[in-house]
């Protein structure tokens, strides 16, 4: 039995944990050199206890932090910890999610003695804008996880304070953006140096045994606020499916199905993805790690505001995933797609269920989907490779008290747009039109957002890659709420009158002075119209 603690220290611990996170974030961000890390804020920091327990996330990227928890644990399971080391680790297959994003994670020290091991670990992770493989941005249409880039396994980046000058080399001699890379690598481990500095801090004012009570109580609290929720709802099983357009490779639409298991009185939750389509030859299969963390989002979403995020939100949910489906893939399936597409289906798929449960507080469906475009060529103004790497928004799913929100990045993502000024002065890009998608958010009661339309000109020959879904199917609208409006992907070549229909799942080489049009998706409208 943990010892009681004084709820005023608990919350001034809880929010003195979220600062440093927060801080952690603003120090990436402030010395990253990547418009899609400085600008769109595409990274997410955490803490974690000397059990690897998660204790504190930024108000960063879910579909990050839900995820790396098991990044942490990878790295601790392979290897020894000292002080001033930092170890770097993307593969999905031992706690990452997908190759682009890099998580450094670093330990914090108590005391000078190392005998009782790390008292915290920090982590950053980012989203780099090439890893190397086929496709340059590393979100390509690859069918095999070889083919997606540079796959890095926990490793030591910096041991005792010193850059590890082989491993760093190794990791740049891979990619098409060393340069870029190199910067960003920096403000990670810059970030968690923000976060070792604060830490120690906090360790100074407070005694060891202190500091375990503090972070068990918090970890218990967080347990206690999604249990209050859980015995809220009825008890009951609650099932729904929805589905991914396709994955590149195949015209085939790939199925996610949710059965949920609700325990009101034992204030539990079980969420079984029995009947979800096997893993697939495209790049839309989603690691395990990817499920757990939208499943964290769904439960937080419940939560009241402030409330801490931390390792016992998860202790009243039992995941079930079948292994070798989409939710679950095994190696070496690609996954670009599955922390960026379907990530956001397996939430549609949740709160579709969780409709029935509480339909009073349940939205309908926000845009599915994160538009990923990636253009990369040779910069005519530099004569250097140049990779661009954006998610575009769509539009939020009403609600049963109000509108969706048009042209905002929802559920899995929560990013910015990567603003004109920085996108045309870093890249050979014009941008001819960015506005709302008129109408297409689904009409109800609540009407939901619109989608947004964003178009370039290439001001350089490129390969422009896509990744995108809700083209075939469209975002639900709930309580006889109509549908969203589906996305659109088009080309017009130079000289051209009209332009082309683009695969939401493609790679293609355009030419200097092609408009590019990404069209995203409307949100679900709530409730019957009245007439």
């Amino acid at each position: 039995m943990i010892d009681a603690v004084d709820p005023v220290a608990l919350a001034v611990f809880q929010n003195a944990m979220a600062s440093i996170a927060e801080e952690m974030g603003a120090a990436l961000r402030r010395s990253s050199i990547s418009p899609n890390i400085k600008e769109r804020r595409d990274y997410s920091c955490a803490i974690f206890d000397a059990e690897a327990r998660v204790i504190a996330m930024g108000d960063h990227m879910p579909v990050h932090l839900g995820s790396m928890p098991m990044s942490v644990a990878a790295a601790i399971g392979a290897l020894t910890f000292n002080p001033g080391d930092i170890v770097i680790l993307n593969d999905p297959y031992a706690g990452g999610t997908h190759l682009p994003d890099i998580t450094m994670i670093m330990p914090v020290f108590a005391s000078a003695s190392t005998k009782s091991g790390p008292f915290f670990y920090v982590a950053a992770r980012a989203h780099h804008s090439d890893v190397g493989g086929m496709f340059p941005g590393s979100m390509g249409p690859a069918r095999e996880i070889f083919q997606e880039g540079i796959r890095i396994p926990p490793v030591h980046i910096v041991r005792s304070g010193a850059v590890q000058m082989d491993v760093l080399r190794l990791i740049l001699l891979n990619v098409r953006t060393p340069v870029e890379r190199e910067g960003d690598l920096a403000a990670q481990m810059g970030a968690c140096r923000v976060g070792e500095q604060r830490l120690l801090q906090v360790c100074e004012r407070f005694k060891p045994q202190q500091l375990r009570n503090l972070c068990d109580h918090l970890l218990d609290y967080s347990e206690r606020l999604v249990r209050a929720e859980l015995r809220s709802l009825p008890t009951g099983e609650y099932a729904a499916e929805d589905f991914l357009d396709d994955d590149g490779v195949s015209s085939d639409r790939i199925k996610v199905a949710v059965t949920l298991r609700i325990d009101a009185k034992a204030a539990a939750i079980e969420i079984d993805f029995a009947g979800t389509s096997n893993q697939v030859k495209g790049s839309v299969n989603a690691v395990r790690a990817i499920t757990l963390s939208a499943c964290m989002y769904v439960l937080r979403c419940f939560l009241p505001k402030g409330s801490p995020t931390t390792a016992g939100t998860l202790r009243p949910l039992n995941l079930i995933t079948p292994r070798g489906s989409v939710v679950d893939a095994e190696p070496p399936a690609a996954v670009a797609g599955g922390n960026v597409e379907t990530s956001q289906r397996i939430v549609d798929v949740i709160l579709r269920a969780l409709s029935q449960a509480a339909p009073e507080r349940i939205p309908a469906a926000s845009a599915g989907t994160m538009s990923n475009l990636t253009i990369g060529g040779v910069n005519p103004r530099t004569l250097l490779p140049f990779t661009y790497y954006e998610t575009i928004a769509g539009g939020m799913g009403a609600g049963p008290a109000r509108d969706g929100t048009s042209g905002v990045h929802t559920h899995m993502t929560n990013s910015l747009n990567t603003p004109i000024e920085a996108l045309e002065l870093a890249y050979p890009l014009r941008v001819t039109h960015y506005g709302y998608r008129q109408d297409s958010g689904g009409a109800g009661i609540f009407r939901g957002g619109d989608g947004i339309v964003r178009e370039f000109e290439l001001l350089a020959d490129s390969q422009v890659t896509l990744l995108c879904d809700r083209q075939k199917t469209a975002p639900y609208g709930l309580n006889g709420g109509d549908d969203g409006t589906s996305g659109r992907t088009s080309a017009r070549l130079p000289g051209d009158p009209v332009s082309r229909a683009l695969s939401e799942k493609s790679s293609q080489y355009l030419p200097s002075g092609t408009l590019l049009r990404i069209e995203t998706p409307g949100g679900g409208g709530w409730g019957v119209r009245r007439t």
